[in-house]
Formats: structure tokens, C-alpha cells, sequence
């Protein structure tokens, strides 16, 4: 049993206390005696334990049983101990005890010296709360979807890591650090710390005092300069390592994309989400409708003024020079959407065309660039610099992030010389489309080599976001900048918002090149980095790590982008499906016994219907084809055969000069003028029987809705036919045969012939009397019926009138025409009566007269030769009466009659099936042709269908989208 007191403890507490230790221990035996006991003693398990703890037989370091303690006076001696060893071992272990409280000492310490250095690192550092938008959503929550405890337990050992280590730490500078921390220590504690110091008493190379006045030396800016440069190396280190990394990234799956695309590992790829994003934006261009479904959807639009840069940053981000490039020219006339996408290959697509462009050949991108210009100039219309005509294209490639942007004109603010008038106005109302889409991502793209006054697209973009919560400001040609500005922190205060009045997301500082069209990507990612790396903007602490180059650009552009797009895809989603109920409720109501077919359906059954007109009229009768084109025929060449042929012939006073005359003036008409004439007639004929049919086509099921398409393909194919000009010339020989027939076999034909010739007379008589009576005015019967009278030129021509019938009743074979005394006479028999008239019309009213005349005259030979076959057959011998006259007009009844045949056969033979083939092509070229198709198949039903098609497309395709999104989150 052991006492408590001043001179009794028990032997393992003194030989811990050992005076030839080199530690001196202020505290009292009394008190430490506890402590040891607690770590040391033990009691003993074969004997029952008194009220009072006894010490153990061994220690707790070596293990070694101990000597038993002398009894004390009045002490129990009952208790034994039993020594096995000497005290050496003991008073060793000792010794080495002293080890853990100078390592106690300074851990204690030197967890204090780091926790102030901690906390005074952290005040220096910026707060990066407001960059929290930078990091992906996914990062913060790794702690839900990752159990940290459980990976923490998968970590191996320090003792297990250190068999790894190359070599054994250096004691040395152990020994050193350790002397540092001390002095530190010293310094930093108040002097009633006795304990601490007494703990940490060991022999150091170097006081206290000095040490602090060797920190205090050093000024605090110089403490911040240093800690800047450290921490700037230390970011371009990592920024390095993550560069490479995502390069060996990049070509790992580029590997892995190309593995898939040849089909090795047997599956079916899944559409990407940036494609299945970009077709619902590529239907949403062409969607028009009525109800106000306005296009919410996130895109990322660039806009900026002209020659900012536009271009340049855009072509960084896509990683390839795909762009028309001017110098201080207006290239982008319209806007672009690009949609970018990762892929095996860096390529290039129209969203129109199959062709892909290989962005890794020089050839290629010049045949994108000179596509793009093309494109660009042909959505522009006449009269106009800039269209709203988007075009789309598609950009893939390894490592490249995914989204989707929209090039807009540049800015602009005086319309300059070969320019419209309406340009600056229509660039702003194109921007201020995109820009007030509420989802929209604008970035705003300021050079930074011009005064900050000049900027014009700060303000547009201010209007449009007043708070900034959308808009990312890039600053462009920042080497410019540098070398231009005389104060540096403009700069500054541009990219920390302070200069513009806008806001922003987040501000960047960019350098695209050094002006040459030539440059290559990444040549200019390396001036971008090396101009970054020695830039005095970034070192002076003007400029975050985070702020510069475009790869950090497109980075938190991607971010924002999708972040955008998770928070109102749903949105949008739901806002079509509104639409959609209220289009297909528009249509119930409205054509409830219709089907909803599109234009491009109503276009496939229009299509049909013109087919089936087409193959109508090639079933058209030949005795129709031929009443026909004999009927148009000699209405086109009635009046020469009268008034160029039979009239002049007629004058003639015996019958062999008739005949010559008249085989002269046939032989001249047929080889000049009679097969164009047919020709013509024949064409005509065809368009009208063309037309007819596809009018008689229409039915109870016929729709009005095609009239103005089937007249479109009517006038087309019409326009485009080209008649076989080389039947001409057989028609001309046939002609020509014919008219020189004059043997009439039998008494049809001749009286037929007679028949042609009275129905001939007879309208060319009417229409005499006709142009008679008006030029002499109403008679007196239809003056008083219909209370009329003779204008004052028609009494003039009355009254000339009545003077030239008296002169033909006293001349009946007259000629046809007067002589000039005979005109003087009748003009001075006039002027007898007080009317004064000129020669001219005396000439007219004559012809006029004696047109009639000799019509009547006629007439009346015509039926007397009637009866006159029988002369004929005799070659009118023995006979005073000559009908060569009626032998003309049956020849060219005969030639009318063989012409209408052969024109017939042409028709249909030939001329039928080539406008059937016409038609066919111009149904396929309209097929081809969406603007022809908007324009000829309108009207609400049509809208409304296209509409709706559309509606129920955007939302099957959104739905997709969010499911596949749900899945990638």
C-alpha cells in the first residue's frame, strides 16, 4: 500500500522523475502521481484489492516485472513484491518518455501558428461565393449520390502508402521545421504559458525575437505579391495538368466514339442531347401559328457590334475557322445557328444537306465558308442588306462542349453606302427578337481595343436584361487593350461591371487571334495562353485565372446553357401541350368530316387528281380532236381565204383566170403561213381540252382548296412544252397535195362544198351589215323604239351612204373599187346637199357597200350551182354557168378536213404524252419547292393542320428530350 504525500510515490513515478533527466517538471509528485498511476498500475488479479490501489508488478512500456518497493514503517506488511530485474530498462524508457511531450508541445503549437496562418491566408483569398454558377449542378450534389464515409474507409493506410515511398523522409528538415514551429510558439504565447514552454525547452539554432524580426521585415504588399505569384503559378500548374488531362480525354473518347460508330460493340447509339435539342429548335423556326406560342426555349445568342469579334469567339468555341471573314466588311447577313455537339470527327453539317465538310482539311473549310457566304446572300432579298432567315448548321467534334448558339448580324450605327435604308433598324429588331426570349443566354461580345463610349450593344443588351441574370459579357482583343489603354484598370472595371451600364452573370477576357485570317485554332489557343501567362493583368491580380481564355469561356457558357435548359424545357413542354389542345378543339369545331392532312399531303393528293386529268385526255375521242381542230382552224384562216383569196380571184372575169389566180395565192399561203396557222391551232387546241378537263374533273369530293395549284401546274407545264417542229414539214406536203385536188368524186362533196360556202357567205355578209349600221347609225325603226339618234358623223356617213347605193344600182358589175373622178362626183353631189365629207370616207363606206354587194351577188350564185354537179362532172361544156367558186371551197374544206387528221394523230401519238411527262415534272419540282407550295396550297385548313402537325412533333420531341435529360442527370 502506497501514501500520498510529499515524500512517499511509488518507485515507477520516481524513476520518471529521475533528477538526471534533462527536464525540469514544476509539478509536484503529489500531483502527477494520479496520472501515472492511471497509465502505469494495475491491480493485482489474484489477491482481493484493499481500499486503497496498490502499484502492478510490470510497467507499461517494457512489460518487465518491477522490484518490490521497500515496506514502510506502519505500512502493511502483508504485501509483497517480487523482483525479477533491474531498474535499467526502467530508467531507459524513462529517458525516451520524454520524446512524446515535446512532440505533445509542439503539435499543440503548432496546430495554433497553422490555424492563424489558415485564417489569415482566407481573408486574403477573393470570395468565390458569386462563382458558384461556374461549377456544374451536379458537384454539389457528389455528397448525396456518394457515401464519403464509406470511400474514406477504401483508402489504404498511411503505413501502407509509405512502403510506396521512393526514400525515407529527411529528418533534417524535420528537425528544422520543428525548430521553426517552436520559435513561432514562443513568440505567440502570452508568458504566463509555463506548462507550454516547459514542454517545449530544447536547444534551437535560432531566439525567438529573431525570428519574428526576420517575418516582420517584409512589408505587406510584398506578402501579398508573393502570395499572388504563388498562387498564379499554381493555378497555370493545374491549369496545365487539367489541359493535358482533357486532351488525353479527348482522344480517349474520341477512340471510344469511333469504336461505336463501326459497330464493335453491336449496339444501337442513342441520339445525343444536343441533337435531339436542335431538331425541336429547327421545327420551331418554321412554326407559325396564331395562338401566340412563342418560342421560349434556352439558346445561347451572340450578339455584339460590328467587327467586335463575333465571329472569332464563335470559331474558338467550335475549335475551326468555319466563318466568312471581311475586313471592316458586313459578312454575317443573316443569322446562324450553330449547334455544337462531341463526336469522332470534327465535321461540319447543314442541317438541308447530307454533306459533310471535314473541318481538318483546308478545302473543305474554304468550300463551309464560301457555302455559308452563298446561303447568307441568297436569304437576302432584293433591295435588302440583312435577312431574319436563319440557317442552321451543325459542328461536331472531340472535346467539344455541347450547345447551342445563334450569330446574329453585327450591331451597327450608321447605315453606310450600298447599304437599305431599313438595315440598322432591322438588325436591331432581329437582335431584339432572339434577346427577349426570357430563357435565352445573350452574350455580349465588347472589343476591347475601342473606347468603351462607342459600345452600342451594351444598351441593347441592357433593355433586354436589366438585372444581368442571363447575360455573359465577353471582352475581346484584350492584347490590344494592354498594349493601347495608358490605365490598365479600365480594364478592370470592365470585367468586374463597373464601366457598362449592365449586368452580367459573369465577365471574361479573351484574345482571338492577332488579326490574321490565316491563323490556325491553335496557334491562337497558344498566343491566348501565352499572352494570359505573361500578361500583367493577371499578375497584378486585374484579372482572375477564372475570367480568362475561351476554353473557360465555353465552359461556363455549356453550364449556363444547360442549367437553362433544365430549368424551362418542362415549362415549354407544358406551354405546347396548351397549344396542342387548342389547335385540335379549333379543328372539332370547325371540320369535323375532315382529316387533318398537311400540306405536303394535300400536295400528294393534288398530285393525283392533275394525274388522273392528265391520262383523261388522252381518252378523248378522235372525231372530237378532229371537229375541233377543224372548227379553231378555219376560224384562224377564214379571213385570208376570203379576203387575200376568194375576193380577188372573184374580180377576175373568166374562169381560167380565177383558177390561176387562186393556185397562186394557195401555193404562196401554204408554204408561208397555213402550217404555222395548224400548229398553233393544234397547240391552242390542247391547252383549252387540258384546261377543260381539269375544270370537268370537279365533283361533290372535289376541293377548292387545289384550283390555284392546278393552275399553277397548268400555265408550267404549258409554258415548258415544246411542239415537234419537225411534223411541220410533212404538214406542209400534205397541205400542199391537198389544195391542189380538185376533183370532186361525187354529189356529197358537192354539196357539202355548197353548204360550206352559203354558211361562209352568209357570216360574212352578217358581219358586213353589221360595220354597215354602225358607221350609218340607227334606222329610223330602232330611233323611234329605243329613242336613239345618228350622232353627227353617222349622218355624214348616212347620207354618203344612200349616194354610193344609187351609183351601184346604175353599175351592178361595178368593181371593187371606185375611180377617182367617180369620187369627186359623189363628193360634189355632197356638198349639193350641204354635206361636207371627206374622200377617205367615201372610200370606206364603198368597200363596205360593195362588200355586200358582192357577197349577195354571191349568194345567189351559189344556189344556182346547186344543180350544177352534173356541169361539173362535164367541165361545165356547153354551159353558161361556172361554179369555180364552189370547187375553191371544197378544196379548202378538204384541206381543213386532212389537216384536222394529222394534227389529230400528233395529238394523241406524241403531243399528249409529252405534256402528260411535263406535268409529271413540274408536280415533282413543286413537290421540291416549300415556298411554291406555301404560296399555291393556302387557307386556314391548312395552316391548322401544319400547326398542329408541328405541335404534336415539338412535343413528342420535348417529351423524348426530358425523358433522356432525366436519365443523363
Amino acid at each position: 500500500m502506497l501514501r500520498v504525500g510529499s515524500a512517499v510515490a511509488c518507485m515507477a513515478c520516481r524513476n520518471l522523475v529521475s533528477p538526471n533527466m534533462g527536464v525540469r517538471f514544476r509539478m509536484p509528485l503529489q500531483k502527477l502521481h494520479p496520472l501515472s498511476r492511471a497509465i502505469h498500475h494495475r491491480y493485482n488479479a489474484s489477491v482481493t484489492p484493499p481500499h486503497r490501489s496498490a502499484a502492478r508488478h510490470f510497467t507499461s512500456m517494457s512489460r518487465l516485472p518491477m522490484q518490490p518497493p521497500k515496506p514502510s514503517p506502519g505500512g502493511h506488511g502483508s504485501w509483497r513484491y517480487q523482483q525479477h530485474r533491474n531498474f535499467w530498462m526502467l530508467r531507459l524508457a524513462s529517458r525516451l518518455l520524454k520524446l512524446r511531450y515535446i512532440v505533445l508541445g509542439s503539435a499543440v503549437g503548432g496546430g495554433y501558428t497553422a490555424k492563424k496562418t489558415y485564417e489569415e491566408w482566407k481573408d486574403m483569398l477573393p470570395d468565390m461565393g458569386e462563382y458558384n454558377w461556374v461549377i456544374p449542378d451536379f458537384f454539389w450534389e457528389l455528397s448525396k449520390q456518394i457515401d464519403l464515409d464509406k470511400l474514406t474507409k477504401m483508402l489504404p493506410e498511411l503505413v501502407e502508402i509509405a512502403k510506396f515511398l521512393p526514400e525515407l523522409p529527411d529528418l533534417d528538415k524535420i528537425g528544422e521545421n520543428f525548430t521553426f514551429l517552436k520559435s513561432i510558439l514562443f513568440t505567440a504565447e502570452a508568458p504566463g504559458d509555463t506548462p507550454v514552454k516547459a514542454a517545449t525547452d530544447a536547444p534551437v539554432t535560432a531566439t525567438p525575437e529573431a525570428s519574428g524580426k526576420q517575418f516582420r521585415k517584409s512589408s505587406d504588399k510584398e506578402k501579398v505579391d508573393q502570395l499572388q505569384e504563388e498562387l498564379l503559378r499554381t493555378q497555370m500548374k493545374y491549369q496545365r495538368m487539367l489541359e493535358r488531362l482533357e486532351k488525353e480525354n479527348k482522344e480517349l473518347r474520341k477512340v471510344v466514339l469511333q469504336k461505336d460508330e463501326k459497330g464493335i460493340h453491336q449496339r444501337k447509339v442513342k441520339k445525343s442531347l444536343i441533337d435531339m435539342y436542335s431538331e425541336v429548335l429547327d421545327i420551331l423556326s418554321d412554326f407559325d401559328s396564331n395562338y401566340n406560342t412563342q418560342d421560349h426555349l434556352p439558346r445561347v445568342v451572340v450578339v455584339g457590334d460590328q467587327s467586335a469579334g463575333k465571329t472569332s469567339v464563335l470559331e474558338m468555341i467550335a475549335q475551326a475557322r468555319i466563318f466568312p471573314r471581311g475586313s471592316g466588311e458586313m459578312m454575317t447577313r443573316s443569322p446562324v445557328k450553330v449547334t455544337l455537339s462531341e463526336g469522332p470527327h470534327h465535321v461540319a453539317m447543314f442541317k438541308d444537306s447530307s454533306r459533310e465538310f471535314d473541318l481538318g482539311k483546308e478545302e473543305d473549310l474554304a468550300a463551309l465558308r464560301h457555302e455559308i457566304e452563298l446561303r447568307m446572300r441568297k436569304s437576302v432579298k432584293e433591295g435588302q442588306t440583312v435577312s431574319p432567315e436563319t440557317i442552321s448548321l451543325s459542328v461536331k467534334g472531340p472535346g467539344i462542349q455541347r450547345m447551342v448558339l445563334v450569330d446574329l448580324p453585327g450591331v451597327i450605327s450608321t447605315v453606310t453606302a450600298g447599304m437599305a435604308t431599313d438595315t440598322k433598324e432591322t438588325i436591331f429588331g432581329i437582335s431584339k427578337n432572339y434577346m427577349q426570349n426570357p430563357n435565352a443566354i445573350i452574350l455580349c461580345i465588347q472589343d476591347g481595343s475601342v473606347d468603351a463610349e462607342r459600345s452600342i450593344v451594351t444598351d441593347l443588351v441592357s433593355q433586354m436584361d436589366p438585372h444581368g441574370k442571363r447575360t455573359i459579357f465577353v471582352l475581346t482583343k484584350v492584347d490590344l487593350a494592354e498594349k493601347n489603354l495608358a490605365s490598365p484598370n479600365r480594364i478592370q472595371q470592365i470585367v468586374e461591371g463597373k464601366l457598362f451600364p449592365m449586368k452580367a452573370l459573369g465577365y471574361f477576357a479573351v484574345v482571338t487571334g492577332k488579326g490574321s485570317a490565316g491563323e490556325s485554332i491553335d496557334s491562337i489557343k497558344d498566343y491566348e495562353e501565352d499572352f494570359f501567362q505573361n500578361s500583367r493583368l493577371l499578375r497584378d491580380g486585374m484579372l482572375k485565372a477564372h475570367q480568362v481564355t475561351t476554353k473557360n469561356l465555353s465552359l461556363a457558357v455549356s453550364d449556363c446553357f444547360w442549367k437553362m435548359v433544365r430549368e424551362s424545357v418542362e415549362q415549354q413542354a407544358d406551354a405546347f401541350k396548351a397549344s396542342r389542345f387548342n389547335l385540335e378543339t379549333e379543328w372539332k369545331n370547325n371540320y369535323p368530316r375532315l382529316r387533318e392532312l398537311d400540306r405536303n399531303e394535300l400536295f400528294e393528293k393534288a398530285k393525283n387528281e392533275i394525274l388522273d386529268e392528265v391520262i383523261s385526255l388522252s381518252q378523248v375521242t378522235p372525231k372530237h380532236w378532229e371537229a375541233i381542230l377543224q372548227k379553231k382552224l378555219w376560224e384562224r384562216v377564214s379571213t385570208h381565204v376570203i379576203e387575200n383569196i376568194y375576193l380577188p380571184a372573184a374580180q377576175t372575169m373568166n374562169s381560167g383566170t380565177f383558177n390561176t389566180t387562186v393556185d397562186i395565192k394557195l401555193k404562196q399561203w401554204t408554204d408561208k403561213q397555213l402550217p404555222h396557222k395548224a400548229l398553233e391551232v393544234a397547240w391552242e387546241t390542247l391547252q383549252e381540252e387540258f384546261a377543260r378537263f381539269m375544270a370537268e374533273y370537279k365533283g361533290k369530293d372535289q376541293d377548292d382548296i387545289f384550283d390555284k395549284l392546278k393552275e399553277a401546274v397548268k400555265d408550267e407545264s404549258i409554258k415548258r412544252h415544246k411542239w415537234n417542229e419537225t411534223a411541220m414539214d410533212s404538214l406542209r406536203v400534205i397541205q400542199h397535195n391537198t389544195l391542189e385536188d380538185r376533183s370532186i368524186t361525187d354529189k356529197p362533196q358537192w354539196d357539202a362544198a355548197i353548204q360550206f360556202m352559203e354558211e361562209t357567205l352568209q357570216a360574212r355578209l352578217k358581219d358586213t351589215d353589221s360595220v354597215i349600221n354602225d358607221m350609218a347609225g340607227p334606222y329610223w325603226k330602232q330611233r323611234w323604239m329605243s329613242w336613239t339618234s345618228r350622232s353627227p358623223e353617222q349622218h355624214i356617213c348616212n347620207e354618203t351612204k344612200k349616194e354610193l347605193e344609187r351609183l351601184l344600182k346604175l353599175h351592178e358589175d361595178h368593181t371593187a373599187y371606185l375611180a377617182n373622178d367617180e369620187v369627186t362626183t359623189v363628193r360634189k353631189n355632197l356638198e349639193g346637199r350641204g354635206v361636207e365629207v371627206d374622200p377617205v370616207l367615201i372610200k370606206d363606206t364603198w368597200h363596205q357597200l360593195y362588200r355586200r354587194h358582192f357577197l349577195q351577188k354571191a349568194l345567189h350564185h351559189c344556189n344556182l350551182c346547186r344543180r350544177g354537179f352534173y356541169y361539173y362532172q362535164r367541165q361545165f361544156v356547153d354551159s353558161e354557168l361556172e361554179c369555180n367558186d364552189v370547187v375553191l371551197f371544197w378544196r379548202i374544206q378538204r384541206m381543213l378536213l386532212i389537216t384536222a387528221n394529222t394534227l389529230r394523230q400528233q395529238l394523241i401519238n406524241t403531243e399528249v404524252r409529252r405534256l402528260e411527262k411535263n406535268v409529271k415534272e413540274v408536280l415533282e419540282d413543286f413537290g421540291e419547292d416549300n415556298e411554291r407550295k406555301v404560296h399555291l396550297i393556302t387557307g386556314r385548313r391548312v395552316q391548322l393542320a401544319e400547326d398542329l402537325k408541328k405541335v404534336r412533333e415539338i412535343q413528342e420531341k420535348l417529351e423524348a428530350f426530358i425523358e433522356a435529360l432525366h436519365e443523363e442527370k
